[in-house]
């Protein structure tokens, strides 16, 4: 059993799942976009869209060290592509931390530790 993993509750370990493979599409996307034009403006529909699914991600980490760090998007300051790719990114490296933290090896299976 591994006895290192903190422990997390099952609302936010399925909520981790739902959400993960979402922001990695929404991080992917937006980087291919910032490499071809990471200048361009990002409409208002899309940043609430970004912003919806961050505010979900927030609630998962609302007891990590590294929420401090991370940020929403303003949508009246119109980010550039560049500007919402930098946030995901921190994002996902939020979310593998939150995982790698809570979840792991209990001796005969992979699972989320939680209370």
């Amino acid at each position: 059993m591994n006895r290192d993993k903190e422990r997390t509750t099952e609302e936010k370990a399925r909520t981790h799942d739902t959400m993960t493979p979402l922001l990695e599409a929404m991080y992917s996307e937006f980087k291919e976009i910032s490499k071809k034009k990471p200048g361009s403006a990002v409409s208002k529909s899309k940043l609430k869209i970004v912003n919806r699914l961050l505010g979900k991600i927030r609630i998962v980490l609302a007891d990590e060290e590294s929420i401090d760090f991370l940020d929403v998007l303003d949508e009246d300051d119109v980010p550039q592509a560049s500007d919402v790719t930098l946030i995901l990114s921190q994002y996902v490296a939020a979310m593998k931390a939150f995982h790698e933290k809570h979840y792991g090896w209990d001796g005969s299976n992979h699972v989320w530790f939680t209370v």
